[in-house]
């Protein structure tokens, strides 16, 4: 797991994108997916990439969304939600969001918002 903290964030972020954009997705969902997990600006993500941030830092510098809790599912062939590391959960909670985005799904599950009546009908 160590090796993992100590990977700069900007040697997985171009993966990020490019797993997004294989699947149609774009550079904006991600950074929009990062935003929601971390409280990031584009400008702050930017200054994480240029410093060579490690996951560690990254993470330790994030202000993580009161609803990451309720990212659920598997990662890896591991349930982000019973993972018992806290550095290495939050890391896996952005994976998770992702693979999400990568297969499609609605932006507002993705983000855990709540539907609107008028989207439920649909």
């Amino acid at each position: 797991m160590e090796r993992i903290f100590r990977m700069p964030f900007a040697k997985v972020y171009p993966m990020y994108i490019q797993k997004a954009e294989r699947k149609g997705r774009t550079k904006a969902e991600v950074d929009e997916v990062i935003e929601w997990l971390t409280g990031f600006d584009d400008a702050t993500v930017q200054r994480h990439l240029a410093d060579g941030t490690t996951f560690e830092d990254f993470f330790a510098d994030a202000n993580l969304n009161p609803n990451a809790d309720l990212i659920t599912g598997v990662v890896c062939g591991v349930r982000v939600e019973q993972i018992e590391d806290p550095l290495m959960q939050k890391i896996r909670y952005l994976d998770k969001l992702v693979d999400e985005l990568a297969k499609g799904k609605a932006m507002e599950k993705i983000l855990r918002q709540p539907s609107t009546p008028a989207a439920a009908k649909r």
